[in-house]
Formats: C-alpha cells, structure tokens, sequence
C-alpha cells in the first residue's frame, strides 16, 4: 500500500484532498505545517499565520479524527522566516515585486515538506492544489510527468507551481485537480466535512495579517525620495519605493492626477509616474531563472499562451530566444500587455499544459 503526507492546512480543499486518498484505499498520514509569524510586542505571540493558526490546526486535526488518519505537526518556521519572508523583504528592497507563494511552493510545501516525507518513507505528498499531473512514458521508454491546468479554471493554481522539476513531480499528488469546486464542495457534505465549508478562503499573503505597505513599514521603515514624470521634473515625494508596485493608481496621493507608477529608480530613490496610462503597455519582456517543467529547454522561437501574473488573462506569446545569461529569455508578446512587473512570475502554457516559467526582469 502506498503511504501518502498529505499536506493538511484545516481548509476545504486539503481536506478534502485526503478523504480522497482514503477513499482510494491509500496510507493516508495528515501533516499540519507551522509556519512563520510576526512577533509581537516585547516579542511576545504575534498575529497569527493565517496558514497555520491554532483555530487551522484544530480543523485539520478535527478532520484527522473523522477520517481516522494520524495527524502530525511539522515546525518549518526558521525554514520558512528564512527562505520566504527575508526572500519578500528583501525583493521589496531592491524595488522588486515578488511573489511568495511561488517561493513557498518550491522551497517548503514541495522542498522541505517533500524531502521529510520521502525520508519517512512516504511514496508522495499530496496538496489540496486546484492542478493535475499526467504521468507519460517519453522517446526512451522513461518516464515524463507533465504539470496541467486544474479542471476548474477559475480556481486553477498551476501558476503558483512552474518551478517543480521532474524529480519532484514523481513524488506529488494533486486529488482535487480533477474537480470543480463546486464539486469539493459536495464531496465535504459527502465525507461528512460539511462544517469547512463556512471557512472563508483566504486569497492574501498568509504571513501578512493587515496590509503589505504596514507589513513593509515595519520591516524595512521608510526611505523617502522624489516622485517624477517620464521627463525627469519632480512632483512630488514618496516614502520608499518598496511601497509601489507597476501599474498602481491608487495611494500615490499627487494632484491633478489620476498618475500611474511606470517604473522604480532604485539607483537614485526615484518613483517614475505617468499620466498616460498607455505608457503602462508593453510587447516584450526578459524572463530570469527560467524552468522547463520536461528537463529541458525547446525549441525556438516557440509560440506560447503566457500569464504575467495570477489573476491575469492568458496571452499570446512567442518565446524568441534564449540570451547569453543562463536561463534568462527573451518573450515577444501578440498585443501589448498592462504593467508587466519585474520579481513577478511570467508562466508559459501549451494548452492545458504548464511547460513552464520564469521571474520577470524587465
């Protein structure tokens, strides 16, 4: 029988997850992951992670119970302040956008979470991941696991997942990507879980428990410079450029406006606005640390469907060339695109198929 460390956060999904495994006649063995949280004052118990609050883990615990699992908590919060929030802070810093949970995919939940579980014994882990993973046999008779959209393509999460590699892949089992939500929803009053579904889904960073600008006030302080127009006058002064993200309206508090952030002059502390929003579209982009999800880079140029953020629309895309930097490429898009933002994940598609990804540049 396989053993299968199901990642268990006390939400819907990744309960619903393990029911599944159970169902389907599997080891099931429930993992609660802590992570990191802020301290508080006199470094006392802070705000807790959302991930990982007291209230989760009596959940998770709770539906360990009902489906008659063991249950165990793993503390990955050194692993975690360590490798994902000093990881944000200092993207911030540098005038960088990042996105954490694309960090957090690879270095924890399918890094250290992974790499335990196979020392326990375990065959895979498994998430409450809205994804799927199609197991073929490649030109050499070996195996290939290809990363695909969930069924559901509004709660789809694959974009979170580009920077899985093969070796990870073998070992990860995403239960739920095969449904809809709607379809979680019913199979929870099925297995008798029908008290998560009033649970409301978080969609903010979970170490972050007010607003990303308090959270970088009080990490990184202010850092205050001039706000200037694409023709270098000064109109104004911010408070630190890691409080701005490209394509932001909202907050830059400058009259006669609306103004739009075009880009970050690190260099000289400078927050360059414009009025013109179409300033703000752009055809092209430079992609670093880019991974194919095969092992190996393709063919190009390569016509692909590209997402520049999460929520953003899929668009069409070639990949022209790889330049003299390793990983690092070169992407030409169809029809300009709004705000492409660097330290954000660029995720190229074939299809369903997620073939893989890289961090924005430029």
């Amino acid at each position: 029988m396989k053993k299968i460390i199901c990642a268990m956060s006390g939400g819907l999904d990744s309960s619903v997850a393990a029911a599944l495994l159970k169902r389907a006649g599997f080891d099931v063995i429930g993992v609660f992951m802590k992570f990191w949280m802020a301290p508080g004052e006199n470094g006392l118990v802070g705000a807790w992670n959302r991930c990982c609050s007291p209230e989760a883990e009596a959940r998770a615990r709770k539906v360990a119970k009902i489906l008659n699992i063991p249950f165990y908590v793993f503390n990955f919060e050194k692993e975690f302040k360590e490798r994902i929030v000093d990881y944000f802070l200092e993207r911030y810093k540098k005038g960088i956008t990042p996105n954490p949970c694309v960090v957090c995919n690879k270095e924890i939940k399918f890094g250290l979470l992974l790499e335990k579980a196979l020392s326990l014994g375990a065959d895979f882990v498994a998430t409450g991941h809205y994804a799927r993973i199609k197991r073929e046999i490649g030109d050499s008779n070996s195996e290939i696991f290809k990363l695909l959209r969930g069924k559901d393509k509004k709660r789809d999460q694959s974009y979170f997942l580009w920077q899985l590699n093969q070796d990870q892949l073998k070992h990860i089992l995403f239960p739920i990507g095969d449904y809809t939500r709607k379809e979680v929803e019913k199979l929870a009053k099925k297995f008798k879980l029908s008290f998560l579904l009033s649970i409301p889904k978080s969609v903010e960073i979970c170490f972050i428990q007010t607003t990303i600008n308090d959270f970088l006030k009080e990490y990184l302080g202010t850092k205050p410079g001039k706000i200037v127009e694409i023709n270098g006058k000064t109109i104004g002064e911010h408070p630190g450029l890691w409080f701005y993200t490209i394509g932001q309206r909202k907050g830059i508090k400058l009259p006669g406006g609306p103004y739009y952030v075009l880009d970050k002059n690190v260099k000289y502390n400078r927050l360059i606005v414009t009025k013109n929003e179409s300033n703000l579209y752009k055809k092209e982009l430079i992609c670093k640390n880019v991974n194919w999800i095969l092992g190996k880079a393709p063919k190009l140029p390569l016509k692909v469907k590209a997402k520049i953020r999460y929520r953003h629309q899929l668009a069409l895309a070639t990949i022209v060339e790889e330049l003299e930097e390793s990983k690092t490429y070169k992407l030409i898009f169809e029809e300009p695109q709004r705000a492409i933002t660097p330290g954000q994940s660029v995720v190229f598609y074939k299809g369903n198929e997620v073939l893989g990804g890289g961090v924005i540049f430029q």
